[in-house]
């Protein structure tokens, strides 16, 4: 399967999760490893665009990645809390993915976005035994179009 993810260029080789290890996020706490893709380019896209300040649009790279089809599990949407897509995140999260994490049963974490409740992100367990598995598949320059920041 297929994931996508936009990221700032200079950090686009990294694919160990650094980024999400130093600040934490919706679905990991700091201290834990994990690389945040999208199902499709567009929510990757929304993904960006949330997460970039407004007057800073750094040069950003488009990344496809491969992850095996059958190291995946979902959360569906009527499984978490109801405030799960509140801002700031509720920690129950960062806690139900502690869990899936440290269980190191699936690469993937498939999740509903908070932005478009019927698209889904994918948690990639960069402490998972297989993560090796995971493949770039391609790596492009990504053009910011700057009336996305209006």
């Amino acid at each position: 399967m297929l994931v996508y993810r936009i990221t700032i260029r200079k950090h686009a080789g990294d694919l160990c999760g650094n980024g999400a290890d130093k600040v934490g996020g919706r679905w990991n706490k700091k201290g834990i490893p994990v690389l945040y893709t999208g199902e499709n380019k567009e929510i990757a896209l929304l993904e960006t665009i949330i997460h970039t300040p407004p007057l800073l649009i750094p040069a950003l790279d488009m990344l496809t990645l491969e992850i095996p089809d059958d190291s995946i599990t979902m959360i569906e949407i009527e499984n978490l809390p109801k405030n799960w897509d509140a801002y700031p995140a509720p920690v129950i999260l960062s806690e139900i993915a502690e869990n899936w994490i440290m269980e190191r049963k699936t690469i993937a974490l498939k999740v509903p976005s908070c932005i478009i409740h019927t698209s889904y992100n994918y948690i990639l367990n960069c402490m998972h035994p297989a993560y090796a598995s995971v493949k770039l598949i391609k790596r492009e320059n990504f053009k910011f179009d700057t009336r996305l920041k209006k």
